[in-house]
């Protein structure tokens, strides 16, 4: 099993899955120039990362890679025993891929959807953060009383923990959660997260 990766980018939270179910897998570091290459277009055609390579097998999309690495070992427990709890985790999965993860899109790309000019893409990275402290006060309340998302560890709080590694990359400020910090020191500390981190040279 192959996982080609940005460092640092949402790859990051399948390297820290592939290391919470410990089972063997390779790790390539791309440049962006490299995924616009016709070998890894014919990975995936959208020259982006993630890309998941499992035999013959090639998955691209965040998401499902995280739903598949779950199915394919359920013995690391991370999307959940029972259809709701595996509901629940894809809900909370689905927050963080579909609503925060696709918020940053406008923090880190303003001058592209701008069309260059600085002053709309001060406005729309404003508002992307304005948008994106609403969104993480909303995991803030859901992780009172709980060390975990879905109250046991999954694939979407591998996704939390990046989506809040960006906010703090990006100095967006988030005051008063408290439970949303506790988690993240928690996570900082995670045998797996600390060795994925290690990997890809952000630690």
């Amino acid at each position: 099993m192959k996982l080609y990766y940005f460092p640092g980018a949402c790859p990051l939270v399948t390297h820290i899955v592939l290391e919470w179910i410990g089972q063997p897998y390779e790790a390539e570091r791309l440049t962006r120039e490299q995924t616009k290459e016709p070998a890894y277009l014919k990975l995936n055609p959208s020259g982006a990362v993630p890309t998941l390579v499992d035999g013959d097998f090639v998955l691209t999309q965040s998401a499902a890679i995280l739903d598949y690495l779950a199915e394919l070992h359920p013995e690391a427990q991370l999307m959940g025993d029972t259809p709701k709890a595996r509901a629940e985790t894809r809900r909370w999965l689905s927050f963080c891929n579909s609503d925060i993860h696709r918020t940053f899109g406008l923090v880190f790309g303003a001058p592209y959807f701008s069309g260059g000019d600085d002053a709309i893409a001060k406005v729309l990275a404003a508002k992307a953060g304005e948008k994106l402290k609403s969104m993480f006060a909303i995991a803030n309340d859901r992780l009172k009383g709980r060390d975990w998302l879905t109250g046991q560890r999954s694939v979407a709080d591998a996704y939390l923990f990046v989506m809040l590694m960006w906010a703090d990359a990006k100095q967006i400020a988030l005051p008063g959660l408290e439970d949303l910090r506790r988690f993240q020191q928690r996570l900082q500390a995670d045998p797996g997260v600390l060795a994925a981190l290690k990997a890809q040279s952000l630690i």
